[in-house]
């Protein structure tokens, strides 16, 4: 690993802040170096307040959108919420249709089929609204793209509303509304949301127009928080006063289908990572193996006896996904090792069996080996699908539209993407995309970075410094948990394996002059020669609380060693 420490400010502006907001140094540089320059802006960091979400009308279209509901009602037209079979899609359209069904009953929900239909806007979709009499479709975290569909649409009397935030191609829809922040005459001032977030900015104008309050969308903010950790989009600016809210709820009083997920896990105050690894996998788990409408009903159901049932369901489905996902990467990773005779920038794999719905998973783990954009392919239908991952500072998106002659449709964001394309194009395909990465990655980006925050001294790790910290939270892209750097540290020799094959570290480490302190690093066990006998090491890591038998202890997470 590249250990990068960011730049320091310098220490006159250090010490300014440190006094205006009478906090250490080390605080004061911590704030200052995610942007945090201000008295107020600490005050909004420290404190969020939903008083400082935006107004949703100043997205483009919102006005037209909640014209055209509220006519719908008025008319008393059948409205289908339709979403993506990912947590951001299914959660989004949770959100949307139990908030339209609390005052209004022609409301329907329409996942597609993950398998028979794929990504986005179907016309089998289309078809099926058009059977049943829905002259109005919202979709959600998806359709910014779907021009062909939305004309169909059109021609059977269907009027569309779109909530997306993927990036708009050079065209985009003939839809009543297209709310996506990433438009670019969209002067929206916060651009990162997720789809459930554009979801949460309908019914904030929806609220708002009908003299409600931000306080009544409250109990809406868990389902908002999940979309936001599992899409992985910052945690800055609206989507951290969502997050940070939204967590709150989750922990304090979740909606029915969150609280028979959480009673299976048996944990008691949820983080955003525990929503990104423990609840948004169980949610995603049912569009990958079964059906993502599986989802929906576990996020809308109102009786716990219910949800319990459909709960163990998808705990089954993600068993089933974690099964595929060990089988399939070991397979993925056989292909790779076989191609390694001659140096690539990227890995391109297929099998026409593997399952479809844990190739993105797939694709990250391989990124996680080899560290390189990759791509993993299956057979879907008379086509084949991939999912692609990148590597940090390279936008796969981008490397994708440089192969699009080669492509039937992508779509996706700068570390994440979906494609499909015919069986006969694969190989000019796989050549091309390695041409492009080849000659416009920087090749340092092909080795990964552990940026480091700043250098400290074991002693300056206190329960006041952890207890700063924790208000750091909720981490994320945008806002990661900070990352130090100790030097000439030793273990007391208590240093060991822990762990299946003990794969994972774990050690007490001092400095000269210090306490000592646990430490646990997952995945370094193979590094334990280099800390035994005493011998001096640096670390990176994050601060830490352990908890065993009732006593919480602070500890390092190590990162790596050297």
């Amino acid at each position: 690993m590249r250990w990068t420490i960011k730049p320091k400010p310098t220490q006159t502006d250090i010490d300014q802040f440190s006094s205006e907001l009478k906090v250490d140094e080390l605080v004061a540089q911590l704030l200052l170096q995610r942007g945090i320059t201000t008295y107020e802006e600490a005050k909004a960091f420290f404190r969020p307040q939903l008083s400082h979400l935006h107004d949703p009308f100043l997205m483009k279209d919102m006005d037209k959108a909640v014209a055209r509901i509220e006519s719908a009602i008025a008319n008393n037209e059948n409205i289908m919420v339709y979403g993506d079979y990912d947590v951001d899609g299914t959660t989004a359209v949770a959100l949307l249709s139990s908030y339209l069904l609390e005052n209004y009953p022609n409301v329907t929900t329409y996942i597609p089929d993950r398998y028979a239909e794929g990504y986005g806007v179907s016309m089998q979709g289309i078809d099926f609204a058009s059977d049943n009499d829905f002259t109005l479709i919202i979709a959600l975290d998806c359709g910014v793209k779907a021009i062909e569909q939305v004309n169909h649409a059109k021609e059977k009397g269907i009027d569309f509303i779109i909530c997306d935030h993927h990036r708009p191609g050079t065209e985009l829809p003939d839809a009543i509304a297209i709310l996506d922040p990433k438009r670019d005459d969209c002067n929206y001032p916060y651009k990162e949301l997720c789809g459930c977030g554009v979801g949460f900015k309908l019914i904030q104008a929806l609220t708002l127009k009908n003299g409600g309050t931000i306080d009544d969308l409250i109990p809406y903010l868990d389902l908002v928080a999940t979309a936001i950790g599992a899409d992985i989009v910052p945690i800055t600016g609206e989507n951290r006063v969502l997050a940070y809210y939204g967590l709150q709820v989750i922990n304090a009083n979740p909606r029915i289908g969150f609280k028979a997920i959480i009673n299976q896990i048996k944990k008691k105050t949820l983080t955003i990572t525990d929503v990104v690894f423990i609840i948004a996998p169980r949610i995603n788990a049912a569009g990958r193996i079964k059906h993502g409408q599986h989802a929906v009903n576990l996020l809308v159901e109102k009786d716990l006896n219910v949800a319990q049932t459909f709960a163990k369901e998808i705990e089954q489905f993600n068993s089933d996904r974690k099964n595929l996902d060990k089988e399939i990467t070991e397979e993925a990773l056989v292909q790779i090792q076989k191609n390694e005779e001659e140096e690539r920038f990227t890995s391109v794999v297929y099998n026409e069996n593997w399952h479809k719905g844990v190739i993105g998973i797939v694709a990250s783990r391989l990124t996680e080996t080899y560290y390189r954009p990759t791509l993993v392919f299956t057979k879907s239908g008379d086509k084949l699908a991939a999912s692609a991952r990148s590597v940090k500072g390279f936008d796969v998106y981008n490397a994708l539209e440089g192969c699009s002659d080669c492509l039937e449709q992508f779509g996706g964001h700068k570390y994440a993407a979906g494609l499909t394309l015919l069986e006969e194009q694969y190989e000019t395909f796989k050549a091309q995309f390695e041409k492009v990465v080849s000659e416009s990655i920087d090749p340092k980006l092909l080795e990964p970075e552990l940026t480091i925050d700043t250098n400290i001294e074991l002693s300056q790790i206190d329960d006041k410094l952890m207890r700063i910290i924790k208000q750091f939270a909720p981490f994320g892209p945008g806002n990661m948990a900070p990352v130090f750097m100790a030097e000439k540290i030793q273990d007391t020799g208590y240093a060991k394996g822990v762990g299946e094959g003990e794969k994972h570290l774990k050690l007490s480490a001092f400095q000269k002059g210090s306490a000592t302190i646990g430490a646990i690093g997952f995945n370094l066990g193979s590094k334990i020669e280099r800390v035994k006998n005493k011998n001096s090491f640096d670390a990176v890591f994050s601060l830490d609380e352990n908890e065993w038998n009732g006593t919480i202890s602070l500890q390092l997470k190590l990162r790596d060693i050297r």
